[in-house]
């Protein structure tokens, strides 16, 4: 009876204490408590944050300083949640001098709910400062979460300057690594660009939403906090401790999120993983977390399901010039800084880091260095999980989840980014199976369809800045303008003779919006003979070729530079600067219709070669239009991308792939003002470049420098371009792996596009790209230079590996009588032929083996260069060669020159070993070792150019190939004279 007494009296006890504590839960939203929060003083307010100085009674000089950043939607309470042994009361004690950054809430702002990322970033950039004024001191920079990123994104902005060091606790880096909750990244991607596109930029997501979306990440986590509380709600001892970081986490630590601050977060760290790749944009500078050299530590939650630990470790090569650590604590996201792990383990780690940093402790064991990772769709194993979540859930339910979980987000990523693959391709082609001759499409059309359609997206990049769609729209009409203004009329031909620059961009745009031919010429080519051959009324110059183009007699437009630089000629009737034109005082004629350009209207007109060689190449709208869509489709381009325009646009690379690609795959462009190896390294990270275009040998001058040595971190997957060598392909994959290189052939005439999509046969042209001409390979003689026929009349078709005229299928409309076929394979099919002589392998891919006209006519028969060419440069020891005919008699020797590698030798057995992929009738007679051999403007080793420099002389760099024993041997005088019928 006495114990029932007891019992039924503590009962009544636990219930009455249940009851005051509930009734003063419910008065004042938790239980009263005697923690107070550590001293501050607000010691710089400004509309973007207030700067809080923690303990700022104590003055003792030569601390070590922190500065640490809260995420967006958390107070800046969360370092100071658990008092004394929270965050800035551990560190203090530790001797370090604490700053907080407070964002404050956007409810309560001047002007919070249109806060966008960069004026997070520009404050934490001001506090920075400030502290480091006060201080004297450089500046340990600290974030939690999204604080983190800002901390990151800060230091590179500022290049380091004042940042000692920086430490972040659950920072994503590489969202694609790992997505929050092991999601697939292509669902979350698309869903998250239309969140950021038509959800929250018009929806505020205040602090009550922010709390509640929270809690609904996980809910049995929350439901059992919950259900805690309440059932120790009659002991008030034990709940004290926690109650202020449960009062911190159910209501007073949440605050609001500006719309335009989350769609930029969505848009550039999730749909295009900016963070990882470079290129994300502040106040229009492009930055790359490559800019990072300070050390660096990260803080790894094995358990976090929102800074995923895949993610969190993105960081080590996002930024390959820096020293990342790690220290990996079995913690979710909350409590990696605050709770009971992170007074144990957090804070200590990051005194000791410090106090690393200054030199006077050992690293301790619990930091070390941070190392790749394999990227995993699954949030972490689920034995971690388990032993975390103990009490929590079934631990056997949770490990199968998880487990399942693991196979099942594989297989949707897969699946999902297959199909968004598929997605993007689709509507290309649809669009190219829908152009017609009447069909009006251009350059300048498809610029406005994407300032319409995104007007506030990024276009180009050039010189660190970002021009956005609506931007560069505006200058094109301005430009527009200027021209119609100075009698600019449609199908006027007008050559453009400018380096890469905006202003060139905007000229042949203007032009194709006006509805002339824009004529592109190289700066320093022979623009006289192109103005006879091409038909020019006008050129386009800035200021750096006006000298050279006002030489022509030809009337010469001067764009770029601005309106307040100066002109090595003054103005007159033949040289109009159209900066001063003011293009709200030009009235547009009746005639002026935007973008009028039809499919079978010609566009451009590329001229090429040099001397007798010079050529004409005419590009129609549909001719442009297939390459660019036809490019955005092989290379897979997409908003995500940003193309590095290393080919000039005056060449088909540079107009048709890079621009045309791009423009059309709605990708950023960076314009490269020239190639410079050491300013490419720095671009490609600070614009986040994915893509890069090439012609010919460009990409040896970046390889030669070695900006990127092989294993050195890059956010480049894929290198598109026409006419590299097999040998300097090879070198570039190894270099860059894992990037691969996508290699096009377009033919002068006709709409015949190859691409080597897959990228594994080096030196191959690839297949037809879908939506282009048919293709088909006809037996050719190079002797008669007629095509071989069957009895029946009809051209015979190669069989696999037989040398052959490559021809493509004529469009509807186009004129056959230059040049153009009819006949071939039924009556009246027509087709037109390439310049290009190819071999079409086993699986169905082409290999370029030489030009109609450089086939050499021997006295063994004819011999192909382009073979030669690649065996030749895929010797390690070869720089760049070049294969010709050298006329001896009533014949010709195939000869190749070849230039070598700096530090590297080549020896006749390195040759003889080479060739012998070739059959022996293809070898070359001669290979001789030549200084140095010039290129042209697109990067062309010239023939021309060696050959001029006269015949191979007998010596021990030159070397006749003897066809009894198969080797090639020193040229001597004497054999010199055999060799020459002299």
């Amino acid at each position: 009876m006495k114990l029932n007494v007891e019992s039924v009296v503590g009962s009544v006890q636990r219930l009455m204490a249940t009851a005051q504590n509930g009734l003063e839960v419910i008065r004042f939203g938790g239980l009263t408590h005697d923690v107070e929060s550590s001293p501050f003083e607000v010691v710089e307010r400004r509309r973007m944050y207030r700067l809080r100085h923690y303990f700022p009674d104590d003055v003792t000089p030569g601390r070590p300083v922190a500065v640490l950043v809260p995420p967006l939607m958390v107070n800046a309470d969360i370092w100071d949640v658990n008092a004394d042994d929270g965050a800035v009361g551990i560190l203090h004690r530790g001797g370090i001098d604490c700053w907080v950054v407070d964002f404050g809430s956007p409810a309560s702002e001047e002007g919070g709910w249109e806060r966008d990322l960069a004026d997070h970033v520009l404050a934490v950039n001001s506090a920075i400062d400030t502290v480091c004024d006060a201080t004297g001191a450089n500046v340990h920079l600290m974030g939690y979460s999204q604080g983190g990123m800002f901390a990151y994104q800060t230091t590179a902005y500022r290049f380091g300057k004042g940042v000692e060091s920086i430490v972040t606790f659950g920072s994503p880096v590489d969202v694609v690594a790992g997505m929050p909750f092991g999601l697939p990244y292509g669902m979350v991607s698309d869903v998250a660009e239309f969140l950021a596109d038509h959800v929250v930029t018009r929806l505020p997501i205040t602090d009550s939403m922010v709390r509640l979306g929270f809690q609904m990440l996980d809910p049995m986590k929350t439901a059992k906090s919950r259900i805690d509380f309440l059932r120790q709600l009659h002991d008030r001892e034990a709940l004290l401790p926690k109650e202020r970081q449960r009062r911190f986490l159910n209501d007073d630590g949440w605050v609001g999120y500006a719309g335009p601050a989350a769609a930029d977060l969505l848009k550039q760290f999730v749909v295009h993983n900016r963070l990882m790749l470079g290129g994300f944009v502040i106040r229009d500078q492009p930055i790359s977390l490559a800019e990072l050299k300070c050390p660096i530590l990260a803080f790894v939650g094995e358990v976090d399901d929102i800074g995923q630990p895949a993610a969190v470790r993105g960081i080590v090569r996002a930024a390959p010039n820096a020293e990342v650590y790690e220290a990996s604590l079995v913690a979710g996201h909350f409590g990696l800084v605050a709770g009971s792990m992170a007074t144990r383990h957090t804070w200590p780690l990051v005194r000791q880091w410090i106090d690393w940093m200054d030199g006077d402790q050992p690293l301790p064991p619990e930091i070390a260095p941070m190392t790749g990772h394999v990227a995993t769709s699954r949030p972490n194993s689920a034995a971690t999980r388990v032993v975390h979540t103990a009490a929590t859930l079934a631990e056997a339910g949770a490990g199968v989840g998880k487990a399942l979980e693991g196979i099942a987000g594989n297989t949707v990523r897969g699946s999902i980014e297959l199909a968004g693959e598929a997605a993007r391709a689709l509507p290309r082609l649809v669009r190219l199976g829908m152009i017609q001759p009447h069909t009006r499409i251009s350059l300048g059309r498809l610029v406005a369809e994407q300032a319409r359609r995104a007007p506030l997206r990024d276009l180009f990049l050039f010189d660190d800045r970002v021009h956005t769609n609506a931007a560069v729209n505006a200058r094109i009409d301005n430009v527009v303008r200027g021209l119609v203004s100075v009698g600019i009329r449609p199908a006027m031909r007008v050559g453009v003779v400018m380096e890469t620059r905006p202003s060139a961009l905007a000229t042949v745009a203007a032009l194709s919006r006006i509805g002339a031919v824009s004529v592109l010429l190289a700066p320093g080519s022979e623009l006289d003979r192109a103005i006879e051959l091409t038909g020019i009324k006008a050129l386009v110059s800035d200021p750096e070729n006006l000298r050279t183009a006002a030489a022509t007699g030809t009337r010469v437009l001067v764009l770029g530079g601005g309106s307040t630089r100066t002109l090595d000629i003054p103005s007159s009737d033949d040289v109009i600067d159209l900066e001063q034109i003011d293009p709200t005082q030009v009235e547009l004629p009746a005639w002026y219709r935007p973008d009028p350009g039809l499919a079978r209207e010609l566009a451009f007109v590329l001229v090429t070669g040099t001397g007798d060689r010079l050529e004409t190449k005419y590009i129609t709208n549909h001719r442009w239009a297939l390459s660019a869509f036809g490019t955005a489709t092989s290379a897979d381009l997409d908003r995500k991308d940003t193309v590095y325009c290393l080919a000039p646009l005056h060449h088909s690379s540079g107009l048709l792939v890079s621009l045309g690609g791009a423009i059309a795959g709605g990708s950023r462009i960076a314009l490269a003002r020239s190639l410079d190896p050491i300013r490419f390294g720095e671009e490609v990270h600070r614009y986040g470049v994915t893509v890069v275009t090439y012609t010919w040998t460009m990409l040896r001058d970046i390889l030669d420098a070695e900006v990127f040595p092989a294993g050195h971190q890059h956010p480049i997957r894929l290198f598109i371009g026409s006419g590299m060598p097999a040998g300097l392909w090879r070198r570039t994959t190894e270099q860059f792996a894992p990037a691969r290189v996508l290699e096009f052939y377009a033919s002068i005439e006709g709409d015949v596009v190859l691409a080597n999509v897959a990228g594994v046969k080096a030196g191959c042209k690839g297949r037809p790209v879908p939506g282009t001409a048919k293709v088909e390979l006809v037996a050719y003689d190079p002797v008669t230079e007629q095509i071989r026929t069957d009895g029946s009349g009809f051209a015979r078709r190669c069989a696999d590996n037989e040398v052959g005229l490559l021809i493509g299928k004529a469009t509807e409309g186009i004129d056959l009588s230059d040049g153009g076929l009819r006949g071939v394979f039924t009556a009246g099919d027509a087709w037109m032929p390439t310049e290009n002589l190819f071999r079409r392998d086993s699986d169905g891919d082409y290999w370029l083996v030489d030009r109609t006209d450089t086939v050499i006519h021997t006295e063994r028969g004819p011999v192909f260069t382009q073979p030669i060419v690649d065996i030749l440069n895929d010797i390690t020891a070869v720089d760049m060669e070049v294969a010709y005919a050298l006329p001896v008699g009533d014949h010709a020797l195939a000869v190749a020159a070849v230039s070598v590698r700096t530090g590297f030798r080549l020896e006749p057995k390195d040759v003889t070993e080479a060739v012998r992929a070739l059959d022996p009738d293809q070898r070359p007679d001669i290979v001789y070792v030549v200084d140095t051999i010039p290129r042209s403007s697109s990067y062309r080793p010239s023939t021309r150019a060696v050959q001029a420099a006269g015949r191979p002389q007998p010596g021990p760099d030159t070397w006749w190939y003897n066809r009894e024993s198969e080797a090639y041997e020193i040229r001597t005088e004497d054999e010199a004279g055999t060799i020459f019928g002299e």
